[in-house]
């Protein structure tokens, strides 16, 4: 048999990654950068026909700070995210511009100018692209030629308002044309991360090749058996947000409900998956459960695929198909394992009416992926009780409030610590580009510097990292593409693309908008100063961009916000979360009657739990890159994170059991347990319980040893009685939520030992 040919290598390669590649070409956040490239040139078209060159080369300055805010987004709230760049951008632009030639004064300026700048990283994800662009605003303002007296600053200013408000007229006008398109691309992206966490629950399930557990799957409650759940759970809880602010914003079409109700099932198969591999882990340590659990493996993996292709054909705008039923093979695995006339070990029997819990607890991921399918097609209503007249209460605010930039002005606060840091650093940014010997183009260190520099190490890191590497191949390519004198048409429709790759990278692919953003800053440097020598260009280019990344990273230590000054507040949020969500899934109320009302306090407070814990996972994993001497217990954060998730799931699957089989309970028999679980939960979560001082003499909770009072023998989840299920969750929950405080006590601890 011959070896295949380059070609057929080539085809092989590209039938791999064809579908990856058609999944970003269609994603929402490139359809977002071509809308944004669009506007940029048709500002540039209309300003140039109407006052010429110039005119339009200024105006793009003031589209390139106002596009930075221009992401998928809501309708409600557009204006309002839009018009903030321009109010503060354009007049810092013509203090620039006014003080061009005056070093000391310029100098002087852009220190206390970034530093309130910046101090809109206070309002967090909405704040940080405001910051952005107008710092964009500042820096290019110093890339424009010297104006010749106080008229021309006037009328720059007056360019560059022009080109952002029209930009802010577009930009209105493109979201919402492109608002069902938008829907469509975020449930797709959606899905896709489901189906991610589905295939990550296939790997933890599955055994090895010679039919034995991995080690890390030997524990169940092992904090890194669980640390890729955690990060796709992480993943998963932000793609919902950004999913939920578009989606159930007025779902009040067809079309859109059939979406919101997509988004709603989701929900609930992210509880079932949480939920499953809590008795998976069980099910794992028996001897004989090999081919099943390898079964169990392989459903999640084709309900993985039926997923993806689903979101597949949400892009490509097909009808899909109806997707597999496992309910065959999911019924197959109720039989227990060996011969049921022998006698067999308790512990045994246990695991074998554990995997009938997972098999049972799996045909509702089945019914939820059949229903996805069905919702698809539009031959199922989707079930909307809950946000069709609330969604407001799922969705970010978009309003605008005083409350974070008061509550900045402390010294510990992370964001003005930022500003102070970023203030600093450009001020020594501008000092070196002044006494450097080339200094022709002293802002691209400046802008180097706003774009790495972030709020915490690990971040300005891997910003550093990418924008280095993208220069170097972005001013490769601009400077290929110089040499060979093109046309202005050919320099246009480079300066457009290349914004729109840059915009639409720069939340994904870091490293594609540096190399997009260095094609663009030295093609309109080009335009702007004609006649330079485009070889010395990206030398200079290259140069700059290792001095701006080399002072943002060394300014990352100057006042640096440690990921562990931020953990205390975070755990203290997932138990505060965590407290709230037990006493909604437990209260009594619930088991009488379950109302829209009670279900919506309910909803919110399990996306609050999930919200902090992804908060915490995040803070973990950016503190690995910070000094080992401030790093805060990373391995007692692990073991909280995993056991949070683990008294998360217990909770979800006692609401499930509620809600779904409250009429195979005995009611009589539950409702003083609960009352207790309850209980026991809300003082183990109490903040004041959790008390650092005392933590030196907890032990930790044995899981095994909190079952006697649940029956010996569980039936099987199919048949009529579900108490003993409850009862044996309910001891479970009241055994990880002390495990919880365990563990929230020691990290506490080990943070203020070391404060």
């Amino acid at each position: 048999m011959s070896a295949p040919t380059l070609l057929e290598r080539l085809a092989g390669w590209w039938g791999q990654r064809r579908k990856s590649t058609l999944r970003v070409v269609l994603s929402d956040y490139v359809l977002n950068g071509a809308s944004s490239a669009l506007g940029m040139f048709l500002v540039a078209t209309i300003v140039y026909a109407f006052l010429g060159h110039e005119a339009a080369a200024v105006a793009n300055v003031g589209v390139i700070a106002t596009l930075a805010p221009d992401l998928v987004a809501p309708r409600r709230g557009k204006l309002a995210q839009m018009v903030v760049c321009p109010l503060i951008g354009v007049p810092l632009f013509a203090v620039v511009l006014a003080l061009d030639g005056q070093s000391l004064a310029l100098g002087l300026f852009l220190v206390p100018a970034t530093f309130f700048v910046f101090l809109a990283m206070a309002w967090g994800k909405r704040g940080a692209p405001i910051a952005i662009g107008v710092m964009l605003a500042v820096v290019f303002a110093m890339s424009l030629p010297p104006p010749e007296g106080s008229h021309q600053v006037l009328l720059r200013t007056f360019y560059c308002a022009l080109g952002s408000a029209l930009y802010v007229v577009y930009s209105l006008i493109a979201n919402a044309v492109l608002n069902g398109r938008y829907r469509t691309q975020m449930t797709a992206d959606l899905l896709l991360a489901v189906a991610a966490l589905l295939q990550a629950h296939a790997r933890r399930v599955a055994p090895s090749e010679d039919g034995a557990s991995q080690a890390a799957d030997l524990d169940p409650d092992s904090p890194t058996g669980l640390g890729e759940l955690l990060k796709r759970q992480s993943a998963l809880a932000d793609q919902l947000q950004a999913t939920r602010d578009v989606v159930l914003e007025t779902p009040n079409t067809p079309r859109r409900q059939q979406l919101a109700g997509m988004l709603v099932v989701v929900l609930e198969m992210r509880d079932h998956l949480v939920a499953s591999e809590l008795d998976l882990g069980r099910v794992r340590q028996a001897a004989g459960h090999g081919r099943a659990l390898q079964e169990i493996a392989d459903i999640y993996r084709q309900m993985a695929d039926d997923v993806t292709s689903l979101a597949d054909d949400l892009l490509l705008r097909r009808r899909p198909p109806v997707a597999t039923d496992h309910r065959e093979q999911l019924l197959s695995l109720r039989l227990p394992s060996g011969d049921s006339d022998q006698d067999v070990d308790p512990a045994v029997a246990e695991r074998d009416a554990l995997l009938r819990g997972v098999s049972f607890r799996m045909e509702h991921q089945n019914n939820a992926v059949r229903q996805l399918s069905l919702l698809a097609r539009g031959e199922a209503p989707p079930d909307l009780s809950v946000v069709r007249n609330s969604w407001r209460l799922f969705v970010s605010p978009t309003d605008w409030s005083l409350q974070p930039f008061l509550a900045v002005w402390h010294w510990r606060q992370p964001a003005l610590r930022h500003a102070v840091r970023a203030g600093l650093a450009v001020g020594t940014g501008y000092l070196v580009a002044e006494l450097l010997p080339w200094g022709s183009h002293p802002y691209w260190i400046l802008l180097t510097i706003v774009v790495v520099l972030r709020g915490s190490l690990a971040q300005t890191l891997e910003r550093r990292n990418q924008r280095v590497a993208g220069t170097l191949i972005g001013s490769l390519l601009a400077t290929g593409l110089l040499a060979t004198h093109p046309p202005a048409l050919v320099l246009l429709a480079a300066v457009t693309v290349s914004q729109g790759f840059a915009h639409a990278f720069a939340l994904r692919r870091y490293v594609i908008t540096a190399i997009a953003a260095s094609v663009l800053g030295l093609v309109q440097a080009h335009m702007l100063h004609v006649g330079g020598s485009t070889t010395f260009a990206f030398f200079e280019r290259v140069a700059d961009t290792l001095l701006g990344s080399g002072i943002a990273w060394a300014f990352a230590y100057i006042l640096p916000s440690w990921e562990r000054g931020q953990i205390s507040g975070l755990v203290r949020r997932v138990l505060k979360a965590m407290d709230r969500h037990a006493r909604e899934s437990l209260t009594a109320v619930q088991m009488q009657s379950i109302d829209t009302e009670s279900e919506l306090t309910w909803r919110l407070a399990r996306r609050e739990v999930y919200d902090a814990l992804s908060a915490l996972v995040q803070a973990s994993a950016r503190a690995l890159a910070e000094p080992r001497a401030v790093q805060p217990p990373v391995a007692l954060l692990e073991q909280l994170q995993g056991h949070s998730y683990q008294l998360l799931g217990q909770l979800s699957a006692i609401k499930s059991l509620l809600l779904l089989r409250r009429d195979r309970m005995q009611m009589d028999l539950i409702e003083q347990p609960l009352a207790t679980a309850a209980a026991r939960i809300e003082h183990a979560l109490t903040l004041h319980a959790v008390n650092p001082a005392g933590a030196g003499g907890t032990s930790a909770v044995d899981l095994d040893a909190s079952l006697p009072a649940v029956p010996e023998t569980l039936p099987d989840p199919h048949q009529q009685d579900a108490t003993p299920w409850l009862l044996r969750r309910l001891a479970l929950s009241e055994a990880l939520a002390l495990r919880v405080q365990t563990d929230s006590q020691r990290v506490l601890t080990e943070l203020n030992t070391k404060t």
